[in-house]
């Protein structure tokens, strides 16, 4: 984990060193564009997606995405003529990232999130295109479509953009308030927050009906963030979210994994009035408040998990879950610990964490892996007993579900 870190750190660094040395010699008409446009792909995190870890070569594309029907490898974007995007016309470039369609006029597979950046204006699309053409050119030719057959087949996609894509504009809900409408924008837009957040069907579509509920991608689990009181963010406040949103850190959690480089590439440099914003809205989302009870304090997991967490988890959570803030996350707060779908926290504990250092706040914290000092059902003890204790509840985690995650965790390089 501290090698990634390191990595997007060294790719921040290079993303926000081409934005600051146009000041010198830009026009200032066109400066603001540009200015706008790296804005913009800061909301729309494009770096993570288009640029390698440790790369030189910002948005020269080659980053394997993975999705449930095989992996797809990120395009060149750099202004590079014969390889990137340089030969592209301002309308080709707003026909694929707000419509889902290519140059050579095929269907885009929403791994690029056009179902979201629809949401988009032409003329904010235009300014990313227009700061994209400020970055340094690089030759990388890539290929795209990686998938197996059939679903290599991209005309396939007309059926998904039926079934699951409305073209459109943001449009501002005229009773809600100018910050909720940002953020609403921000979140369902640029930031395609439901790409990773909002459950899915067995064709990759999102189910509407359990927006922004929490997911799976990846082998890692994404949480809830509406304000459901027990699986979401309803003990969150709104500062709480924006510290986590800017430091990756905050007085319950600290960020890792996919959402650790959302922070270091992202959410790290967004203003504090869209910060603000998202908050806003996601705390205005009720979520499906549900209530649950604890396991019995005798139940042989809830023993076994006791012991274990004493032994192994007190000296930096402590004995009260409470952690230490901005350092340690408290579980006996966490709502994700409590999640329906424990892979995650199980990925965690088998294989260690280490959370983002930002700006705001520099020390990256970790946490070391336990997958060879506990066996599987005692991982599923601990979580059992840190999930149900400290007056929260959730479902026990069985040894099946470990050895799961611990078998998909040792095919994995991150």
């Amino acid at each position: 984990m501290r090698k990634r870190s390191c990595g997007l750190l060294a790719v921040a660094a290079l993303l926000l060193g081409t934005a600051s040395s146009l000041a010198g010699d830009a026009d200032p008409q066109e400066f603001t564009q540009i200015e706008r446009g790296r804005y913009l792909a800061i909301l729309s995190d494009c770096a993570s997606c288009h640029t390698v870890p440790g790369s030189n070569q910002p948005f020269a594309g080659g980053r394997p995405i993975e999705t449930p029907f095989g992996s797809i490898v990120a395009p060149n974007i750099t202004p590079d003529l014969e390889t990137g995007i340089g030969a592209w016309s301002d309308e080709q470039f707003d026909a694929a990232i707000r419509k889902g369609v290519g140059r050579n006029g095929s269907r885009l597979y929403p791994a690029m999130p056009y179902n979201a950046y629809t949401k988009m204006s032409r003329d904010d699309v235009v300014a990313i295109r227009a700061y994209l053409n400020t970055v340094k050119p690089a030759r990388n030719a890539v290929v795209a479509n990686t998938l197996p057959f059939p679903f290599n087949i991209r005309a396939t996609m007309r059926v998904w953009d039926a079934l699951y894509f409305t073209e459109g504009d943001y449009r501002p809900d005229p009773k809600r308030s100018a910050e909720w409408n940002r953020g609403a924008y921000l979140v369902d837009g640029p930031g395609h927050c439901g790409a990773c957040h909002t459950p899915k069907t067995f064709l990759g579509g999102d189910k509407t009906d359990q927006y922004l509920r929490g997911s799976y991608l990846q082998g890692w689990s994404a949480p809830d963030i509406t304000n459901d009181a027990r699986l979401g963010l309803g003990h969150w406040s709104e500062a709480d979210l924006v510290s986590y949103l800017k430091s990756g850190h905050n007085r319950v959690t600290a960020a890792t994994g996919p959402m650790g480089e959302v922070v270091t590439l992202s959410t790290a440099y967004m203003t504090d009035p869209d910060l603000s914003a998202i908050a806003t809205y996601l705390k205005s989302l009720p979520g499906k408040t549900e209530s649950a009870s604890p396991l019995p304090g005798n139940d042989p997991a809830m023993i076994a998990g006791a012991a274990i967490y004493r032994d192994q988890c007190s000296a930096c959570h402590g004995l009260d879950g409470k952690g230490v803030a901005e350092l340690f996350p408290s579980v006996a707060d966490s709502s994700m610990l409590r999640s329906t779908d424990p892979t995650t926290s199980i990925r965690i504990i088998l294989r260690g964490a280490r959370s983002v250092g930002t700006k705001a706040q520099p020390t990256a914290s970790g946490m070391p892996s336990y997958g060879r000092q506990l066996d599987d059902g005692e991982v599923a003890a601990v979580l059992t007993y840190m999930r149900n204790s400290w007056g929260a509840a959730a479902g026990p985690v069985a040894p099946e579900q470990v050895s799961k995650v611990r078998a998909d965790t040792a095919l994995r390089q991150d």
